[in-house]
């Protein structure tokens, strides 16, 4: 049975708002779903979730938080929807230089980085070293999303494929990722365009996800395929590949697995950020609300922060200050 008159407008069906979606959909609540259907990074992401990140060696903002609840969430989302969604995978983080393997080994030690070391491993040929990670693992973003879609629209709920749609017939809650953040709601941006690969390599390991050379390469689960990047470009913020683009990705695939691949698909994206890789939520005005700014690590911020959000509006209960977009915009120029 069709839901009438829904109270809620979830404008953007990338991982933030098919988060949101299901959390009012727990609550018994109705909404409709505004979303272009074409573009936007939650489409080609890789969906990876690496607990120890960047060039300093450190735990993922909030990770001990974020990802139990994460599991959790995707776990009840493939019983509800039919289909594997997350597939857990050690991170193989590679060292290209003795400078580098220094800072990992001397963050070791690091209880919050140590909880998720599984230990130094021999580096393959080429890396000055080598340490598994554990916790770590893909999302399939488009099975996610997809199957999503699919229930919803079994139970009635509308999925509308124009964000054009006047969404003024309920609360609207913005989860336009880097469109929205683009436009200037929010203030100054710090978003960044990215291109990613999907390669068909038979040989390659298919066990782990590895990390290194300023990239990443994930294997999409059998039959030799993977997803490799990404490159950052803070200037032309378009979703348009670019050779310059393909030829950098080129390079981290074969650093980080070899020569011996084919070039399948070539995508881009703009990753909505706001400040780091750290996601805001909260009112925006008398009837909208937001989700954004979920960065390169939406797979690992979207379920909880969807959770937050629907607690926020629908008890009252006020975000921690590091959460909510109004402290964000009073705390920053405009």
């Amino acid at each position: 049975m069709k839901l009438a008159d829904p109270k809620w407008a979830i404008v953007g069906q990338g991982l933030a708002g098919t988060c949101v979606a299901w959390a009012l959909w727990k609550r018994g609540e109705s909404f409709r779903l505004l979303d272009r259907g074409v573009g936007g990074s939650s489409r080609v992401a890789a969906g990876m979730v690496n607990p120890i990140t960047g060039k300093n060696f450190e735990p993922s903002w909030r990770i001990a938080d974020f990802l139990p609840e994460a599991l959790e969430f995707y776990a009840e989302i493939e019983q509800r929807i039919g289909r594997k969604i997350w597939h857990s995978y050690p991170v193989l983080r590679l060292a290209e230089s003795e400078k580098e393997w220094e800072k990992i080994r001397s963050k070791m030690n690091d209880a919050t980085v140590a909880a998720w070391v599984a230990g130094e491993v021999q580096a393959p040929p080429g890396w000055v070293g080598a340490v598994t990670v554990q916790g770590g693992g893909r999302l399939d973003t488009l099975a996610f999303m997809e199957g999503s879609r699919d229930f919803f629209r079994e139970a009635g709920i509308v999925q509308e494929e124009e964000v054009g749609e006047d969404p003024a017939r309920g609360d609207v809650i913005w989860c336009d990722g880097a469109a929205g953040l683009l436009g200037g709601r929010y203030g100054p941006h710090r978003c960044a365009k990215g291109e990613i690969l999907t390669i068909h390599a038979a040989a390659w390991d298919e066990s782990q996800i590895r990390v290194g050379a300023g990239g990443w390469l994930v294997p999409l689960g059998g039959g030799g395929l993977f997803k490799v990047g990404s490159t950052y470009e803070w200037r032309d913020l378009d979703e348009i590949p670019t050779e310059k683009g393909r030829l950098r990705v080129e390079e981290i695939a074969r650093k980080l697995g070899g020569d011996a691949f084919e070039v399948l698909r070539h995508d881009a994206g703009v990753r909505p950020i706001l400040r780091r890789s750290q996601p805001l939520i909260g009112r925006m005005g008398d009837r909208e609300w937001m989700l954004n700014a979920l960065g390169s690590k939406g797979a690992l911020y979207a379920p909880r922060m969807a959770h937050l959000l629907v607690c926020h509006l629908l008890d009252g209960i006020e975000p921690e200050p590091e959460f909510s977009v109004q402290h964000f915009l009073n705390e920053t120029p405009r």
